[in-house]
């Protein structure tokens, strides 16, 4: 009880608001109702202010707050501000969106259509050889000439080869899909209008000859139901080849880079079109790249404002004449202050370096003391009665408030404040407590940004991708070929190349030709 009272202390003042961050909030919100109008009395351009709380946040999300004004003790003395995080969405991003949510029903309404013909489709494959052996028995049973021991051998034959069928037909088809595609697989496609096409052909072969003429020769009917049973066989070797095994041997290498920071990987495909490339270029995607974090896009454009609002234009020459002057003093000043830009993103950089570093230690000092904390904890308890033993999450709580102020201000300083909430890291906590892992197994997560896969899923910035391309999504994959993946915040370039063709040559080297001589001046002391 005591740990969650700590807790619950050490994170009391993350929830509270300042009286200066109200009045700035009320004068905000009074600034946001007023309707802006020109002089000839238009309106401006409509825009919708949505407002979403945070999920418990363990940190504010203010990540434009400047960090270089902050001295290391800055938690102890101020009052951290988290509010309601604001977006502006336009009218044309909200009809977007509603379009997104329609093109996405429209979707699940074809893929619940797709999966409704290949379930009535497979059923007739199967039951069509059964149905085949037991029409003539049905129908004109005593006219049959007997078949004997031939028969039955053909029956047990039929029967254990529509098990390996369907048991394929299992493992190959009936999968949990993994994602949407904009068109239909071609090779998908084309297996079951083939099936469809020799099971049609197969039933009209059989209603003509067999039905109609009620043929009494029962061993060739069976026979004729084993040949359709191993006909199917032979397309399901054929689905495998061209749905699975086609695509295995590497034929193109794909550049993907990220548009925002510029994060690049590359990958080996095989024969794919351009949609089922997409879905691999983002299954890998979401494992190798790091989270997308907006916060570490606004250090630039926030030194750029910097640089511009330091420029201050004075006119003496009167109002008249402030035009071209005005212009031209800006240019010139802007052209000064560049000349020493780099100057001062250097020194940027290698404070926010030694800053990162320093909290880094000190986070890192701060997690070793709470970890051998609890080891203590642990060796004291094993002596006590059962029902006083702490639990996992209790521990965590009790050793977390110890820990809390340096991971914050670690966090706070990389920006990575809004992938992790308070319960987060206290679930992750109890389950390095857990699983008996060290300190440095517990910061693995928070030193160094993971892939997205790692996060909350409200919190990847990218749940649903539109496929951008010159060519249709169904063709296959070609040398040169440029696609893009969109989301809401960012967008994946993927770059096609072919491997080129590797033309080895062997030379062959005579063992008897690694033969020496050893030559000796008389100078030398041997």
């Amino acid at each position: 009880m005591s740990a969650a009272m700590d807790t619950e202390s050490t994170y009391s003042g993350y929830s509270h608001y300042s009286g200066h961050s109200k009045k700035a909030h009320r004068q905000g919100s009074r600034d946001r109702h007023k309707s802006p109008r020109s002089k000839d009395g238009s309106r401006s351009e409509k825009s919708v202010t949505i407002q979403t709380p945070p999920a418990e946040p363990l940190l504010g999300n203010d990540a434009s707050r400047a960090e270089e004004g902050q001295d290391d003790n800055w938690g102890e003395t101020t009052t951290a501000i988290t509010g309601t995080s604001e977006h502006s969405i336009s009218q044309e991003d909200i009809a977007r969106i509603s379009k997104d949510l329609e093109d996405s029903v429209g979707l699940d309404c074809k893929r619940y259509l797709g999966l409704t013909v290949a379930a009535v489709l497979g059923l007739l494959v199967f039951l069509t050889p059964i149905a085949f052996i037991l029409l003539p028995q049905i129908l004109w049973r005593d006219d049959l000439e007997p078949c004997g021991t031939v028969c039955e051998g053909l029956f047990i034959s039929v029967a254990f080869k529509l098990l390996i069928l369907l048991i394929g037909t299992w493992a190959l088809f009936f999968r949990q899909p993994k994602a949407d595609i904009p068109r239909v697989f071609v090779f998908r496609a084309l297996l079951l209008v083939l099936i469809f096409l020799f099971v049609f052909s197969y039933w009209l072969f059989y209603g003509v000859r067999i039905l109609d003429s009620k043929d009494t020769n029962y061993q060739g009917i069976v026979q004729y139901a084993v040949s359709l049973v191993d006909a199917l066989l032979f397309i399901h070797y054929l689905a495998i080849v061209l749905l699975e095994l086609r695509q295995l041997q590497p034929m193109f290498t794909v550049k993907v880079v990220r548009s925002t920071d510029g994060e690049s990987r590359y990958y080996s495909l095989g024969h794919l079109s351009i949609q089922r490339a997409a879905l691999v270029v983002l299954e890998n995607y979401y494992k190798d790249f790091t989270v997308y974090n907006p916060a570490l896009l606004t250090a630039s454009k926030s030194r750029a404002a910097k640089h511009m609002a330091g420029l201050k234009v004075y006119n003496v020459d009167g109002p008249g004449n402030n035009a071209s002057g005005q212009s031209r003093a800006m240019i010139a000043a802007a052209a000064r202050r560049r000349d020493s830009s780099h100057n001062e993103l250097y020194y940027e950089e290698a404070d926010h370096e030694r800053r990162v570093k320093k909290r880094r230690a000190r986070l890192v000092v701060a997690v070793e003391e709470a970890f051998t904390h609890i080891k203590r904890l642990q060796a004291e308890e094993q002596q006590k009665a059962p029902g006083e033993m702490m639990d996992p999450r209790e521990a965590a709580q009790a050793i977390f408030p110890s820990m809390a102020r340096a991971l914050q201000k670690y966090l706070r300083t990389t920006r990575q404040q809004q992938y992790h909430s308070m319960e987060s890291i206290l679930q992750h906590l109890s389950f390095c407590i857990t699983n008996n892992m060290t300190p440095k197994a517990f910061l693995e997560r928070y030193l160094n940004p993971g892939p997205t896969l790692q996060y909350d899923r409200d919190r990847w910035f990218s749940k649903q991708w539109t496929l951008v391309s010159e060519e249709a999504v169904t063709n296959g994959l070609q040398d040169g070929i440029v696609f893009v993946l969109k989301c809401l915040d960012f967008s994946l370039v993927v770059n096609v190349k072919k491997i080129p063709f590797i033309k080895l040559s062997e030379e062959f080297i005579d063992p008897k030709s690694h033969k020496f001589v050893l030559r000796l001046q008389s100078e030398t002391s041997v």
